[in-house]
């Protein structure tokens, strides 16, 4: 007679019920993605709001330069925040400050109302609905395929910012700026009870582990101090590590290579050539989808691979395509061409850092410490929001800004092949000794 408990008793802890995993991993995925579309928004709001209030662009690209920089800063607390009150309320609290920020904006007059609505307030609670999250989320319910689960997750973020971006340019283009401003509010706001009645904190809360653990398998233990003391306390940890500051330049490359560049000033740059907003935010759309499964098979590719060597492929195939981008015709096949060539690559670089971070930081501290690596993203993404919008008042043209866009690539790509290179050099040293 078979004495063994059921798998579907209610209790036995360790038993895999799929359900409850592919749950979580959908509602990130969906809350990655709203995130990301209300971070990239200004981008379509910039020649709306040029038109019909007067702004300039390097204006509206400070505005938006804040929001990407707050975007990124708030990550690492926002990681020591979910490890202290939980992720539910978290993201909770977020998507209530997004939908109220957004709501605001839609009677503002002035430029500086457009600094706080969009600058300040939407980076402020896009930035604890960030990839630290899904970073997070990936360490506290998966122990195998991590690099997969990761890729589907940053995957989200390319899409939410760039798949939605031709109906938010139609909804500019026949209802003006406001149109898309009330579409991204009501989408904030409709994830506050999705998250509140449906989000599980804990595999433990389900009588269940991380998939792939052992039925054994103990957790790390939960922070106890405060969130923002447990954020730098892993950054005094890391600044005494040649890794981070690698992984830190890396990340900051890629940031100012896509969100910054591309996803901020995509459209202008094809405004300049003669094409139309909603025709460029279908270029951007297409580079939305190609990166939904460039992305998941960089998180496949991780979790097989040497993930320096697959950075070293995404940044310098990365830089010599921008540098090709002010040289070519600009018809729709070369856009079409760029679009899926450089959507498979978009944001591709996320899984093999998380993974170096990982090996580099440990289970515990990673999360907190990538957030850290992915402020660096964000500053980049900033620097070249704001200095695209500078050069291109100034110089009439986003050539340079393209071309030294592609260079930082390719230098990004040599870099990447260092990290963790002194502890591998160190290994063989002493294996010779």
């Amino acid at each position: 007679m078979n004495t063994s408990t059921p798998s579907n008793i209610p209790g036995n802890k360790g038993v895999q019920r799929p359900h409850y995993f592919i749950l979580v991993v959908a509602l990130t995925f969906i809350s990655l993605l709203v995130s990301a579309g209300v971070r990239a928004t200004p981008g379509v709001l910039m020649i709306p709001l040029q038109n019909t209030m007067g702004w300039s662009r390097s204006g509206i690209s400070l505005a938006a330069g804040m929001g990407i920089f707050l975007y990124g800063f708030v990550g690492p607390f926002s990681a020591a925040l979910m490890q202290a009150i939980g992720i539910r309320r978290t993201l909770i609290g977020a998507f209530l400050l997004i939908g109220s920020a957004t709501l605001l904006s839609l009677g503002m007059t002035r430029p500086w109302q457009f600094l706080v609505t969009w600058g300040l307030l939407t980076g402020l609670g896009t930035g604890a609905v960030a990839m630290v999250f899904g970073a997070t989320v990936v360490n506290r319910w998966f122990v195998t395929r991590r690099g997969t689960v990761m890729g589907l997750l940053a995957a989200s973020t390319a899409t939410g910012s760039l798949l939605f971006l031709p109906a938010l340019a139609s909804l500019a283009q026949h209802e003006g700026w406001r149109g898309p401003v009330l579409v991204v509010a009501i989408a904030s706001l409709v994830m506050v009870p999705i998250v509140a009645f449906f989000m599980p904190e804990h595999p433990a809360d389900c009588d269940l582990v991380p998939h792939g653990a052992p039925h054994d398998y103990v957790p790390p233990a939960r922070p106890t101090s405060n969130p923002v003391r447990v954020a730098l306390e892993a950054l005094a940890n890391a600044v005494h590590r040649r890794d981070f500051w690698l992984m830190v330049f890396t990340f900051f490359v890629c940031g100012f290579t896509t969100n910054g560049l591309i996803g901020t000033h995509f459209i202008a740059i094809c405004a300049d050539h003669g094409i139309g907003e909603v025709p460029a935010a279908g270029y951007l759309a297409l580079m939305g989808l190609f990166d939904l499964f460039g992305t998941t098979f960089s998180g496949w590719l991780t979790d097989r691979y040497d993930a320096r060597w697959l950075l070293f492929s995404y940044y310098g195939l990365r830089g010599l395509s921008l540098i090709a981008l002010p040289f070519c015709d600009f018809s729709t096949t070369s856009m079409m061409v760029f679009g899926a060539f450089y959507g498979l690559d978009w944001i591709a670089t996320l899984p093999p850092t998380l993974r170096l971070a990982n090996a580099a930081f440990g289970e515990r501290s990673a999360p907190v410490v990538f957030g850290w690596i992915l402020f660096g993203h964000q500053i980049g993404a900033a620097f070249a929001t704001f200095l695209a919008g500078v050069l291109r008042q100034v110089e009439g043209s986003y050539r340079d800004m393209l071309v030294l866009a592609g260079v930082s690539g390719i230098l990004a790509a040599i870099m990447a092949t260092r990290i963790g290179r002194k502890h591998a050099d160190s290994a063989v040293a002493a294996s010779a000794l």
